[in-house]
């Protein structure tokens, strides 16, 4: 019988292994859109289970890494699970064009949403013609 997708364990799925020769800790690769426009780019992540206090989002020469534990608290022992919360972690290269100073983020029910404007240098710029 197939496997059925929506009951898949996560080592089956999106869960994967960090660096695999030096660590034994397992990460889930949260789903992100990252859409890029004249302003800059927004990039929306999936994170549940995270708490604001722990969510890690830092630039550092051109890679934007995003990491966080996942906590999962509820009293009383676990009879049945379909699915493990493991730690996120995801990392993109991104543009120098874009101004890492001045990036702003909110997290709001599970979902990072991360703004970072381009610089003024990579803004389009419009030459006035002059007649004479």
């Amino acid at each position: 019988m197939a496997v059925n997708s929506l009951t898949e364990r996560n080592d089956e799925r999106n869960v994967q292994t960090r660096e695999e020769t030096r660590s034994n800790e397992r990460y889930i690769r949260p789903a992100v859109n990252i859409i890029e426009d004249e302003e800059g780019m927004v990039l929306t992540a999936d994170i549940p289970g995270a708490s604001k206090e722990s969510l890690d989002v830092n630039v550092e020469k051109g890679i934007l890494t995003i990491s966080a534990p996942a906590q999962h608290k509820v009293p009383g022992t676990s009879s049945y699970r379909e699915f493990e919360l493991a730690n996120y972690y995801r990392q993109f290269s991104i543009p120098e064009s874009l101004d890492h100073e001045k990036a702003h983020a909110d997290y709001v029910n599970g979902i990072l949403t991360l703004r970072i404007p381009k610089s003024e240098v990579a803004k389009p710029k419009r030459i006035a013609i002059q007649v004479g």
